[in-house]
């Protein structure tokens, strides 16, 4: 069989470079490794941790909001089975649409380990180990990231796990040790923490959300600890030993090694990243290049050192986002194809789905100030909106990051109800490279949580925000 494009990895950005390939008329085959379509992101990653994210949210507002409301319950439970049921059947819905979309778009799809015999053979090797071959003109490397391990810490998915176990237990833990305070930790922690689970996070550096605005850490820090989570920044886990049905784990501080925290917890969870997955690929048959960080190095265009070789998404440079992985899967479908697409790299939205959501475009104050660019800083609490008023939705803020001579907007970063929906009007303004004043100037509609990006503006503009 022979195809124009074979993509390997079903996941955001390769079942979507998939699908642009073949409507843009190129025989198109997909292989996947696992019995799913739709990669980490859709079985054991974005959409999972989502459900469980809503599901922990109304039963936490149910416990806690609720009454204020005018709204009384008796014998509040959680039913921590229906929960993860009810996950995984979004899980199999969304799967499910995948398939729908592969044949709909007559893709070829091929289940089984893809791995490359020459640039233009691949075999596959299904689970019961019989193989066949295709050969290909093109092919797209999308097989995505793994949980990165940690020195000294050894993952047995039992006591000791990753977010990949997190998402099937089946009881609530009284006790949880996070190592990392990233996304991801952010985003399970806070899963458990509304469930009644005592977490605490052990955190390499000196924030959450590391990567992220400073401004963006400290508040999501101090909603966080309200659900009772506490935190050791600046911290080094040098152990982590599961006895029994509890796990010692044991951290020194960076500042004085010599003092050290012992924890002890039901679980304790390895959230310190993900790694580029390449195992199996044979990419040394076809001849491609990975750099000292494990991954696939590319050009402008997302070619390999091998013409006719692309790769995508986790597996090359850049932010683990499965819309950044989209986005590059559609380039690149439209680049083989003769045409001449365009990413801003720049303008990808970042988000967190704690609540309350924490969402990023642009640069941070931080990355300014390295490059010494004249900026001004507007910013407006949700707290004084009506619309947040009313839905007890007080946490957060919207912070506008404005050219100082043009007032073009740099970067804007939220924290607050709805942030990962909001961020879009963000992203289309700086796309057309909108001024704070811009914002400031349109009609957003009264009482709605987009207020506070007009009135972030209105400061950023002259200091003149209407509301505070």
């Amino acid at each position: 069989m022979a195809y124009d494009v074979t993509v390997i990895g079903s996941g955001p950005g390769g079942y979507v470079a998939a699908i642009r390939a073949a409507q843009l008329g190129l025989k198109t085959a997909i292989i996947e490794k696992y019995d799913t379509l739709g990669g980490t992101c859709l079985n054991v990653g974005c959409i999972p941790s989502k459900a469980l994210l809503d599901s922990s949210e109304h039963y936490h507002n149910a416990a806690h909001t609720f009454a204020t409301h005018g709204i009384k319950l008796d014998k509040l439970k959680v039913d921590m089975p229906q929960m993860i049921k009810r996950k995984d059947e979004v899980v199999s819905q969304t799967c499910q649409g995948i398939d729908f979309l592969m044949k709909k778009n007559k893709i070829d799809v091929f289940k089984g380990l893809g791995s490359f015999i020459n640039k233009n053979k691949i075999k596959i090797t299904a689970k019961d180990g019989s193989t066949q071959e295709i050969e290909t003109q093109k092919v797209i490397i999308a097989t995505g990231s793994k949980p990165t391990p940690l020195p000294g810490v050894a993952i047995d998915k039992k006591r000791i796990i990753t977010s990949t176990e997190a998402l099937n237990l089946k009881e609530v833990p009284k006790t949880m040790v996070i190592i990392g305070a990233g996304v991801i930790a952010c985003e399970m922690g806070s899963v458990f923490a509304r469930l009644g689970t005592k977490v605490t996070m052990v955190e390499f550096l000196d924030s959450m959300i590391p990567s992220m605005d400073k401004t963006m850490g400290k508040e999501l820090q101090r909603a966080l600890k309200k659900l009772g989570m506490e935190f050791y920044f600046e911290h080094k886990v040098t152990s982590a030993a599961a006895k029994g049905n509890a796990v010692a784990v044991v951290a020194e501080s960076r500042k004085d090694p010599a003092k050290t925290v012992n924890l002890t917890a039901d679980y304790c969870m390895v959230a310190i990243g993900r790694s580029p997955y390449t195992e199996g690929l044979g990419l040394e048959n076809a001849g491609v290049a990975k750099d000292e960080r494990g991954r696939i190095q590319v050009d402008g265009h997302l070619q390999t050192n091998v013409p006719g070789i692309y790769a995508i998404g986790d597996v090359v440079k850049g932010a683990m986002l499965a819309h950044k992985a989209e986005e590059e899967g559609v380039f690149v479908a439209e680049t083989i194809a003769g045409q001449k697409p365009h990413i801003n790299y720049l303008l990808i939205p970042n988000v967190v789905y704690t609540w309350p959501e924490v969402a990023a475009v642009g640069y941070t104050e931080e990355e300014l100030k390295a490059q010494n660019k004249a900026y001004k800083a507007g910013s407006f609490p949700f707290k004084a909106l009506g619309r947040a008023r009313a839905s007890m939705d007080l946490d957060g803020v919207v912070k506008v990051l404005a050219d100082k001579v043009t007032d073009e907007i740099l970067g804007v970063h939220i924290i607050g109800p709805r942030a990962a929906d909001m961020i879009a009007e963000a992203v289309v303004a700086m796309e057309y490279r909108a001024s704070a004043e811009d914002i400031a100037r349109m009609s957003h509609a009264h009482p709605t949580f987009t207020e506070a990006m007009k009135e972030a503006c209105l400061a950023a503009t002259a200091n003149r925000a209407l509301h505070i």
